[in-house]
Formats: structure tokens, sequence, C-alpha cells
């Protein structure tokens, strides 16, 4: 499944590539400054719009923010999505109508499942130094049920090479059920390792790259790229350079 492209074309046009390959480049995604808040878009949102990319299988939203020492988001409410947050650097702290409050540092995920209705905030708590999260949406496969809040730490040894699955549709192993039809997993990749995985047939996967360079099935990948997979069959992850990324096994 290995395929050979040029990445100069589809870094500019984002093109549908071979293999059932299609790249979203970092620098084509919607972009926003608020001064406390930058961050960058891979799908519509907020005053983004682009109905090319309005989402990919039940995935819905991944922003990429950096959020200022002390700034945050005040008390808002969701209903009906399935939300986290990925900590790649500082700390988030959260609080909800359900009362959960938590703080989860870098290597962590903070989930919830909004339900028929949550109220929540989510602050930088140190007011020096930024917190760098992607936060990511998907539509839930069954509506209106009770909004529910987890959080998880994922360590370096469990996606150090391998595919450490912190969100599944069953709640499998020490995964957090999510009410999607997905499985999430998080990995990280350097130097001669490499990860092998197998797409099902009739599923669709995205891999949204957090950090460092990563080569999947021949197409090169830098941070803030998604590259979207629209067939079944092998999937390679080669060639890292202190590779950092996400990888959404999606159905139905």
């Amino acid at each position: 499944m290995t395929t050979q492209i040029s990445t100069d074309n589809s870094r500019e046009n984002g093109i549908s590539l071979a293999g059932g390959l299609h790249l979203r480049p970092a620098e084509k995604r919607g972009k926003a400054d608020h001064g406390w808040l930058k961050t960058s878009y891979s799908f519509s949102f907020s005053q983004y719009h682009d109905p090319a990319h309005m989402g990919f299988g039940p995935l819905r939203v991944i922003n990429d923010d950096y959020i200022d020492g002390g700034k945050g988001f005040p008390t808002h409410p969701h209903d009906n999505m399935e939300i986290f947050s990925y900590i790649l650097e500082g700390a988030l702290a959260h609080k909800d109508s359900m009362g959960n409050g938590s703080t989860v540092s870098a290597g962590g995920v903070q989930y919830m499942s909004a339900g028929t209705g949550v109220r929540h905030s989510e602050f930088n708590p140190s007011e020096t130094d930024q917190v760098h999260l992607l936060q990511i949406w998907l539509l839930p496969k069954v509506k209106n049920e009770e909004p529910r809040y987890e959080t998880k730490d994922l360590t370096a040894e469990e996606k150090d090479g391998k595919l450490a699955l912190f969100l599944s549709h069953d709640g499998r192993g020490d995964s957090m059920r999510i009410k999607s039809n997905a499985d999430i997993y998080a990995a990280t990749l350097d130097g001669e390792q490499s990860i092998e995985t197998v797409l099902k047939d009739g599923h669709g996967a995205w891999i949204q790259v957090a950090r460092g360079e990563v080569t999947v099935n021949g197409q090169a990948l830098r941070r803030g790229d998604g590259l979207a997979v629209k067939k079944g069959g092998r999937i390679e992850f080669t060639k890292g350079v202190d590779a950092e990324f996400i990888y959404f096994d999606m159905w139905g």
C-alpha cells in the first residue's frame, strides 16, 4: 500500500493522493488570533468556514490551541458532542456543572461526553507558562444520554513506538469509553522505530501530527498536518523525527 507522491504539489493543493489518502496541510488550516488564544482549525469552526473541510466521519473538530498563562474559556454550554483535550505542553484546569474539577498536565487527556447538556470552563492555571493542546470533537452515535467526564494520563512508555489506545467505543483495556464509532490512539515515533496496523474495510482513519515528522504509507507529514485514509488496508508509520501523533480509526 506504499505510495510515492510529490509532497510539494500535495502540500500546495491539499489534494487527494494515491492509495486512498488525502492530505490536510498544516499551513492550509484556518487561523485565529485572539491575543490570549492562538489556534489553527483543521475543520470548519466558529468564524472559519470551509465547505471542503467540515469533518471526516464522526470527527468534527481538531483545534490546535495555544492559551496564555492565566487565560482560558469561561463557563459555556455543550450538548450531544464527544469532546477531548490532548495536552501537549503545560496544564489545563477544568470545572463543570456535574461537579467535576481537575487539572490535566502534558501527557494527559480529559474527556467529556456532553450528552443532554453540560456547562464547563477550561483555564490555564499557570500565570506564566503557555498551555498547548489539541481540542477534538466527535459526533456521538447516541444522543441525549447522561453527560460524563473522565481523565487519563498516558506515559511516555505506553506510546513509545506503538499505538496506545486511550479512547474506544467499548472501553476495552484501560481506555476511556467514548460514545462515538471510533477507537483513538496516541503514539510517538523516532529513529528506526516503525508501527504497522490494518484498517478494516469500511473504516476510515485520520492521522493528526501533534509534533515532529512522520511518514505514513509513503506520505511525509510534519507538525500540524492531517491525513485522511479513505479505504481499508495496511497503514505503516515510519521515519519518525521526534514525532507524536493521534490515530483515529472510525466507522459508521
